[in-house]
């Protein structure tokens, strides 16, 4: 069945990753709509960005790295960071002139002869090379605790969360190692009746601020992982946690005394191994995100141990595949590498 446009590459996906793949396919001479075109499911730009709670301001975010030829700029401390990062991704789409097609609900990538097909619910896309970079935002990862059904109260997760509202006079855990479940505890512990933070792991945190050579360091860390065909970590699993001074008053005040984690969810909160209980009226599950890739199911990618093996951002089992926001680029850091490195590995494919 002939599809209903036809082109050399297919991105899906707006976010940092898929705008770098775009930016250097355009400066390659891939031409807008007949050599690329980007397919994005979000109404307008940002990204999983535009997503993000209110009350996460620019100066409590770790990083938003410059796209490739533009500068982000320096957005006030107290600015929200959906609203900063989505005005500077569609002030990025229309500087490079990008051919973003929104809102594309991409449901399957499929192999057809020598093509890819990309198809939505009303469109198809035949392509010669497909890079996918929808990041994790649509894949809230919800981890399952014996009793967890039988919960009376109410369980959110960080991508569900907008603000402290819901939180006032509540008993709350908070379930998560990582800088969301950090950020979210000293927003929420004000207002709370009381707040409990467990983890998996004792938190290990760093008396440095967030730097380019630090993130490089995570990413380097989960890149080991997909090179050998392994599921990603997320790049927030292996992140340490900076000890900034609202941190350090946090630790003092005992609002980020970690406990572990507890061995059940009763109706009216939780139970840990030594029969010790914690009435509950909130479950803040702050547990990550999974890779976004349902998709890409018919290509049939994963390995038997249920992940990808990559060659940088290539996928081994099927070379017109590329993965960026995956694993080691699923970070404003390497991010835009990763749409360098997608598309040289796409122009040698297709001799260019």
């Amino acid at each position: 069945m002939k599809a209903d446009h036809e082109v050399d590459v297919a991105v899906i996906g707006a976010g940092q990753a898929g705008l770098s793949a775009a930016y250097h396919l355009r400066r390659a001479g891939f031409a807008n709509e007949a050599g690329f075109v980007v397919l994005d499911h979000g109404k307008r730009p940002g990204g999983a960005w535009q997503y993000r709670w209110p009350s996460l301001v620019m100066e409590k975010v770790h990083g938003v790295y410059d796209l490739p030829g533009m500068s982000f700029g320096t957005p006030g401390p107290d600015r929200p960071a959906a609203e900063a990062v989505s005005e500077y991704f569609g002030r990025y789409e229309r500087a490079y002139d990008l051919p973003v097609h929104r809102p594309v609900d991409v449901l399957s990538v499929r192999g057809e002869d020598d093509r890819l097909v990309v198809a939505s619910a009303t469109e198809t896309w035949a392509a010669r090379a497909v890079i996918s970079a929808t990041g994790t935002w649509d894949r809230p990862f919800w981890p399952y605790y014996p009793g967890q059904e039988t919960f009376r109260g109410r369980q959110v997760h960080t991508a569900d969360y907008t603000g402290v509202g819901a939180f006032r006079g509540k008993r709350v855990v908070v379930v998560g190692g990582g800088a969301s479940a950090v950020q979210l505890l000293l927003e929420i512990a004000p207002f709370a009746h009381s707040t409990r933070w467990v983890t998996r792991r004792p938190p290990v945190w760093r008396d440095e601020p967030f730097s380019e050579d630090w993130g490089r360091e995570v990413v380097a860390k989960v890149d080991r992982r997909v090179r050998e065909g392994l599921p990603p970590k997320s790049v927030v699993s292996v992140t340490d946690l900076a000890v900034t001074p609202e941190v350090r008053a946090g630790l003092d005040a005992g609002i980020l005394d970690r406990h572990p984690m507890f061995e059940r969810i009763t109706p009216d909160g939780v139970v840990w191994a030594d029969g010790t209980v914690e009435p509950a009226d909130i479950i803040l599950w702050a547990t990550g995100f999974r890779a976004a890739i349902d998709h890409l199911a018919p290509l049939r990618p994963r390995g038997p141990g249920g992940g990808i093996r990559m060659d940088g951002t290539r996928v081994v089992a099927e070379p017109r595949l590329h993965l960026v926001g995956y694993g080691p680029s699923a970070s404003t850091v390497g991010a835009n590498r990763a749409g360098r490195s997608a598309v040289t590995e796409i122009r040698r494919l297709l001799g260019r």
